[in-house]
């Protein structure tokens, strides 16, 4: 977990959970699974375990220690809402985001049944979007059980995007981030998918961002498409009632 991080579309990651396992075909070549096993037995690294899925509850109070507001990922190397972590530990999770107003937190699932029912009699922090990863158009359930989740950003990445997804409903979705999948097993990922979904969020007038083609060597493709980066983000709103819209 770090106050700086190499994703596009965030700022940092905190990691109040570490480890997983495998739900659908997304999860094939999980990035953070392969960083992690390879520490597996390294005595007091932080993934000795390798990618065997543990509460951190050391971790808890991280964003609390950093003075300047960021975007924060939760989760990078795990999933909140995996059927393993307890509602009390998710709980305590949301009180430490909830009390963390100087932040924005982006919690992303695959398990989106379990999210859903989650915060369905407990009110989302403003300061906390909600999304869903669906990798293709056999997983676009998961964007249905978003829409049940009051937030004020409800957002979709659909990365690592291994198929179309055909049509979106992006009604009271706020953002939409797109990526292909990198590694040295990457599937490819066709630019017609690419430019429908961003096609789709034009007229829907959602946010678009274009987050990396993958591949083997993900930065010798670069992030543009068509010409150019789309780096487009939601409005959010702060705890002191200021609005922000970075748009590309």
């Amino acid at each position: 977990m770090s106050d700086r991080s190499p994703i596009e579309w965030t700022n940092a990651t905190w990691n109040p959970v570490r480890g997983c396992t495998k739900v659908s075909p997304g999860c094939k070549h999980c990035y953070a699974e392969t960083f992690a096993e390879r520490f597996r037995g390294v005595p007091g690294h932080p993934f000795e375990q390798g990618f065997d899925l543990r509460l951190v509850p050391k971790a808890l109070d991280l964003p609390r220690s950093w003075r300047k507001g960021r975007m924060v990922f939760v989760n990078s190397m795990s999933d909140l809402f995996h059927e393993d972590v307890p509602d009390d530990y998710v709980e305590r999770v949301f009180a430490v985001m909830q009390a963390a107003t100087h932040h924005q937190f982006q919690l992303l699932t695959k398990r989106s049944g379990r999210m859903a029912d989650f915060v369905a009699l407990r009110a989302v922090p403003p300061n906390v979007w909600m999304g869903v990863s669906i990798e293709d158009a056999d997983h676009r359930w998961r964007l249905d059980d978003l829409r049940r989740v009051h937030a004020d950003v409800r957002f979709l990445s659909l990365e690592p995007l291994i198929g179309p997804t055909g049509t979106l409903d992006l009604r009271g979705i706020h953002w939409v981030i797109v990526g292909g999948e990198s590694g040295p097993r990457a599937r490819p990922m066709d630019p017609d998918w690419v430019r429908d979904i961003r096609a789709q969020c034009r007229r829907a007038k959602v946010p678009f961002f274009f987050k990396q083609w993958g591949g083997v060597h993900k930065s010798w493709k670069g992030r543009e498409l068509d010409g150019r980066t789309w780096d487009e983000m939601p409005v959010i709103a702060s705890a002191r009632g200021c609005a922000k819209r970075n748009a590309a």
